[in-house]
């Protein structure tokens, strides 16, 4: 088994080394700046930062606190009025973008009701503890286990929650710069925040835009987060960071959207069917999509969707899901495309 990782580690450090060419700290202009990690799959997120004279707002954190404390470092070299954050937004629950908030010291840390509701319910200690038990739960624990586990260092992260929420809109301003905050989940997850800078023409979706790779339903209905997206095209923006992968414009959200809209309707046509979610992601996962990264997130999709679209079948378990998803990678080899 684990020579079967290891050949799949090597896919995704030769993926990775082939991004490494848009990791790092990337200035949008106007006092914008994106924060990028290669290659945008399982744990690799993006972050941002809004800069306004002396002010400064940063979105989201990373996963752990090795990664966090080196994107502060680059801002802080970059933006010196960036030593001092005055605002930490936190666009969603995932601990990909919550994990480092004890590092912005002294900020106040912004989210949706719905955010610090699931980072309540979910924190850091029980994810941690499911990280270090997959290990021994076979070769499905063991695929998940390299992709959220080992990569990452959980050391000493402390629950650190949101001190200010809001229900669906608020706007901030962050020296004479004004930023909306738009709540449109559940979506992604329960509470998904848009950070959209008007006079920038800039926004950072959060993981209501994943760029090159398929995104994850955790919560869903699919029908809100594509309206998050006619929302972004309805704005006028030029610049979109995203979740996870590379800078973008609306084409990027054309395409997720579209994604979406497609994974929507042929699993809607299967489970009018009568297929299981099994057989229609396997069915999908085929024919869809086969260029972007992590395709084993379809099989999640499809579960979500088939939940949405009324299944009368028995729910499987997270690990049900992880282990269906870990059959599929070690029969095709590695979870990412071929490069």
């Amino acid at each position: 088994m684990w020579d079967s990782i290891g050949k799949f580690l090597a896919t995704i450090n030769e993926t990775n080394a082939q991004l490494a060419l848009y990791q790092g700290l990337h200035d949008l202009g106007n006092g914008c700046w994106a924060y990028l990690q290669p290659d945008g799959g399982w744990g690799w997120s993006n972050a941002g930062l809004i800069a306004d004279g002396e002010a400064t707002l940063l979105v989201d954190t990373l996963f752990d606190l090795p990664l966090t404390g080196e994107m502060l470092t680059a801002m802080r070299d970059a933006v010196p009025a960036a030593k001092s954050i005055e605002t930490l937004v936190n666009t969603h629950a995932n601990g990909d973008h919550t994990y480092g908030n004890q590092l912005v010291k002294g900020a106040r840390i912004v989210a949706s009701q719905s955010c610090l509701k699931e980072m309540e319910r979910r924190p850091p200690e029980a994810f941690i503890k499911r990280v270090e038990n997959w290990r021994d739960y076979g070769e499905s624990g063991a695929l998940i286990f390299e992709l959220m586990g080992r990569k990452f260092d959980f050391d000493g992260i402390v629950n650190t929650l949101p001190t200010r929420t809001f229900e669906k809109e608020l706007t901030l301003t962050v020296g004479d710069k004004r930023v909306d905050l738009v709540n449109v989940g559940p979506a992604h997850t329960g509470g998904d925040v848009l950070v959209h800078v008007p006079a920038d023409r800039t926004v950072f979706t959060g993981d209501i835009i994943f760029v090159g790779g398929h995104p994850v339903m955790w919560a869903g209905p699919v029908d809100n987060w594509i309206e998050a997206c006619e929302r972004i095209l309805g704005w006028d923006v030029d610049i979109v960071v995203p979740g996870h992968g590379a800078i973008t414009d609306k084409a990027g959200v054309r395409e997720l959207r579209d994604y979406l809209s497609i994974l929507r309707d042929e699993a809607r046509a299967r489970f009018d069917a009568g297929l299981s979610w099994i057989a229609a992601s396997e069915e999908i996962i085929a024919d869809h999509f086969t260029h972007w990264l992590d395709r084993e997130r379809i099989f999640v999709n499809v579960n979500s969707l088939y939940r949405e679209f009324g299944s009368r079948a028995e729910a499987p378990s997270v690990m049900q899901v992880y282990e269906v998803m870990a059959g599929w990678c070690w029969a095709h080899g590695h979870a990412h495309p071929a490069r």
